[in-house]
């Protein structure tokens, strides 16, 4: 790899997993010479990592998958994320660089129960790792604790000037808690706390109902051909 050019693949078609219906095709890099300040750039053109991949969706006449992010510094909790807030004080959280083993157990419970439909059921272990394992780059988890029980992990990229949210698992039995909901408002706090100016959320698609939640934290950022556009915070 050449400081100017990276080697792009283009995938063939397959069935989409967001959009029932629809086709799907991925650009992939795949570079031994990637490091983070890299990444935050590619992150910057719509791309996402899995694993040692970094992919971006190709799919022709579909524009569905949208790149969202937050501006950290500038992201006001709505109303109801103060609730959610408020409602989890007791939930204490800590940031870890060392994956632990009763991360993998808390996540089959969370596919397995949550996910059964989707494209990670049945959850293995080597699937697992091949989703979150980066060879040049190390993930950080966000972890929830409800006294000394585990109960969320937010794996997360931190990265020079941002953050970006790779996946997010809790315990089924705290789905009254909006787990989800709250380990996104404690990456944009981090962030805030470590002067990130970004965090990147993934993809904002519509049509699909388990995907269009990215747009509650707001302001937020979209990907659109003409650059990054800013949406501000509701009145």
């Amino acid at each position: 790899m050449s400081s100017n050019t990276l080697n792009v693949a283009v995938t063939k078609t397959f069935e989409c997993s967001y959009i029932p219906g629809n086709q799907e095709r991925l650009l992939v890099i795949q570079e031994n010479q990637l490091n983070d300040h890299l990444f935050e750039q590619l992150l910057a053109m719509g791309f996402r990592r899995n694993g040692n991949a970094i992919y971006k969706p190709h799919c022709g006449a579909c524009q569905q998958c949208v790149s969202i992010r937050v501006p950290a510094l500038d992201f006001i909790p709505s109303k109801r994320q103060k609730r959610t807030l408020k409602a989890n004080q007791h939930i204490h959280w800590q940031v870890s660089h060392q994956a632990s083993e009763h991360h993998f157990p808390l996540y089959c419970r969370y596919i397995n129960q949550r996910h059964n439909d989707g494209p990670m059921f049945p959850p293995t272990s080597q699937q697992y790792n091949e989703f979150l394992d980066c060879d040049w780059l190390e993930p950080t988890f966000i972890e929830l604790f409800d006294g000394e029980k585990l109960i969320g992990v937010a794996v997360t990229d931190m990265l020079p000037n941002s953050l970006s949210a790779i996946y997010s698992y809790f315990d089924p039995d705290y789905e009254k808690n909006s787990l989800g909901s709250l380990m996104i408002l404690l990456q944009c706090e981090l962030a805030k706390e470590m002067g990130k100016q970004f965090v990147y959320l993934g993809y904002q698609i519509d049509d699909n109902i388990k995907m269009r939640y990215k747009r509650q934290y707001r302001p937020y950022q979209l990907l659109t051909a003409s650059g990054w556009q800013i949406h501000q915070q509701l009145s």
